[in-house]
């Protein structure tokens, strides 16, 4: 009889624990099922944020938590930059040298993985810290569910591992990549992965051919949004910004730094947040920000972020 009760309750458990495991997924997913809803919506007044290689100022530049400090704070974006060790590791590392960024010295793809994490990242100031280089399979397991991705990917010809990562690890909705290739050729390098990924072109606004480009990509299907570098705000292509989310895209400008944002930068936005005002005023509603806490704080105020 005792035994027949055992078995019972622990049928019981089973159910119970497997009830609020699958109670939980849904409620995890809608966080990045809202996001993605709001990114496909070029005319929503939710102005979308990302935290520019995290949050850099309380944690070192592409680490994991540099990452977790961007989710907690309600960003709705990471950009992470990737590059590959020489055993084909795909690790988050911006510049080509791990100098600036770690307490080592040489080119990423001289090292392998494991010999990466003999050494420490560095943070803003460039002290070491206690974390290590992140690859982006730890990476994707960190977002997943809870934000979105931008990935500043240096070599585009190793796409098809990058799509195999992100198809493993179920973060192919999350995940938008760019690039400032022209649609012609975007087809030829991406291929048959453009049907299953967000990508956007990168437009410099003042180079020749900038509307062009803009076009050919509008034509047929357009893309999730365009990223757009505007080092002047006499510049024509910016008139045309509320025109592109009409026909199907966000616009995203950096507010980085000022040949990004024609000056409105968020050092400038540290002094007077009323900076931020220009990226409203000229119908930006994605911006990348090396102050997300600030940003978020602003738009909340102004009715823009959730």
């Amino acid at each position: 009889m005792l035994k027949k009760i055992y078995i019972v309750l622990s049928l019981l458990l089973v159910l119970l624990v497997g009830r609020e495991s699958f109670a939980q997924e849904p409620k995890d997913a809608s966080v990045v099922g809202e996001l993605i809803a709001k990114l496909e919506d070029p005319n929503s007044d939710q102005v979308l944020v990302v935290a520019h290689r995290g949050d850099w100022r309380h944690a070192p530049e592409n680490s994991l938590k540099a990452i977790q400090n961007s989710i907690d704070m309600g960003a709705d974006m990471v950009e992470i930059d990737v590059r590959m060790t020489r055993d084909s590791v795909l690790v988050l590392m911006h510049d080509e040298k791990i100098d600036r960024t770690t307490t080592g010295s040489g080119y990423i793809w001289d090292f392998t993985y494991d010999s990466l994490q003999s050494f420490f990242l560095r943070d803003g100031l460039l002290h070491a810290t206690p974390h290590k280089v992140p690859t982006l399979e730890e990476a994707l397991a960190l977002s997943k569910d809870k934000i979105l991705i931008n990935l500043d990917t240096k070599d585009y010809e190793n796409l098809g591992l990058y799509y195999e990562l992100l198809r493993s690890t179920r973060t192919l909705n999350q995940v938008v990549i760019k690039a400032p290739i022209r649609k012609s050729e975007i087809e030829k390098i991406f291929g048959t992965y453009l049907s299953d990924i967000y990508f956007m072109p990168l437009v410099r606004t003042h180079q020749p051919g900038a509307e062009a480009m803009v076009l050919e990509y509008q034509n047929e299907d357009p893309p999730v949004a365009f990223e757009f570098t505007v080092p002047s705000d006499t510049i024509p292509l910016i008139a045309q910004f509320s025109e592109i989310r009409r026909k199907g895209s966000r616009v995203w400008v950096n507010s980085l730094q000022p040949h990004h944002c024609a000056g409105y930068s968020d050092e400038q936005a540290a002094l007077d947040i009323a900076t931020y005002d220009w990226f409203i005023d000229h119908g930006v509603n994605i911006i990348q920000t090396d102050r997300p806490a600030l940003l978020i704080n602003y738009l909340k105020k102004r009715g823009l972020h959730d």
